[in-house]
């Protein structure tokens, strides 16, 4: 009766797992012509692209997002230095200009507008807050562009929708920018799949339609969340898709 249902447990777990395993690859297929990488480009340079992180097209095929660490802090003009969007794919990368259309650093999100033909985009989610112990997948560059534009994918479930801000035991601990942030803090998605610097900014959707449930933050909200962890955990986040909803309607973009 034991080895059974052992039988009958494993057959049922493995059937789930392909199951969730070829939705993966048929979803995938469809929303990974809309993922970008984001970082700066320098013509008189080597290498001449560095991609800083990761970003999906939305709306009319010329508006990027990504997170707000993401863009370039400064740019070096003796150099003609130029935020760009790198699209393609292997070693054979085309830059698009981009510009920053608004910012909303509370939320580390960021639109940007690019130049060029419109590109294929990715849907967004509704509002509501996506069960925990759904299964999702992100993709994007997390070792950048060493290798070529070779966009990575990892899926996991959602494991708590949890406050950005964590009580931390010793007041020492607490930074300004904590303060800030304690007095209103947002809800967030903890995720069991290890995300990487290079896929903040990555978008993270429902396996089974492709749409955008959050945006992957690996560092903004990591560091907020495990400040008083001494040796920081391969827990990944993602800022809920409703946050970036409302920047996109501050500033009249459809999507």
């Amino acid at each position: 009766m034991y080895k059974n249902f052992i039988v009958f447990f494993t057959a049922f777990f493995l059937l789930v797992n392909f199951s969730v395993l070829a939705n993966l690859a048929d979803t995938l297929e469809k929303i990974k012509p809309a993922i970008v990488g984001v970082g700066i480009h320098t013509p008189t340079g080597r290498p001449q692209n560095v991609i800083q992180g990761s970003g999906f097209v939305i709306g009319n095929g010329h508006y990027v997002i990504t997170n707000h660490h993401v863009l370039p802090k400064e740019l070096d003009e003796e150099k003609l230095q130029v935020m760009a969007v790198f699209i393609g794919s292997g070693k054979s990368a085309k830059v698009r200009l981009a510009e920053i259309i608004d910012v909303d650093d509370y939320h580390d999100l960021a639109i940007l507008k690019i130049s060029g033909q419109a590109l294929p985009t990715i849907k967004l989610a509704s509002d509501s807050f996506q069960r925990e112990g759904s299964y999702v997948g992100f993709t994007g560059f997390p070792i950048g562009s060493i290798l070529g534009l070779y966009p990575v994918t990892h899926r996991g479930i959602i494991s708590a929708i949890t406050p950005m801000i964590v009580p931390v035991a010793d007041a020492r601990q607490i930074s300004v920018k904590m303060l800030k942030r304690m007095r209103d803090p947002y809800m967030v998605y903890q995720l069991d799949a290890t995300a990487y610097p290079g896929n903040s900014g990555s978008a993270m959707y429902n396996i089974d339609n492709g749409e955008v449930i959050g945006i992957i933050n690996k560092v903004f909200v990591q560091e907020t969340k495990e400040a008083v962890i001494e040796h920081p955990s391969g827990i990944s986040y993602a800022i809920p898709v409703k946050y970036l909803r409302a920047l996109l309607t501050k500033n009249k973009i459809s999507y």
